[in-house]
């Protein structure tokens, strides 16, 4: 690892630590940007608004999933019949 906090990031995985927890619920996370995004679980906090019809998600992610219905694209299609 190039960077020493990268190298602590990584240890979580093998000694099962995961420090940032949600005051919350108690769950409990790797990172800090997870357990933020977790948060608007509890905050009802929507940040991501479709622009066609103003539906709202928690992550962009979603938002980008959404937008395929307003314009039809599937970038995933089975191997073996093709739908």
């Amino acid at each position: 690892f190039t960077v020493s906090s990268h190298l602590i990031q990584h240890r979580r995985f093998h000694t099962g630590e995961r420090p940032f927890e949600c005051t919350e619920c108690g769950k409990s996370f790797l990172w800090r940007s997870a357990l933020l995004r977790h948060w608007r679980v509890h905050s009802g906090e929507r940040p991501y608004a479709c622009t066609d019809c103003g539906d709202s998600f928690r992550q962009s992610a979603h938002l980008t999933q959404h937008r395929r219905t307003h314009t039809g694209e599937r970038p995933y299609a089975c191997a073996d019949c093709g739908r």
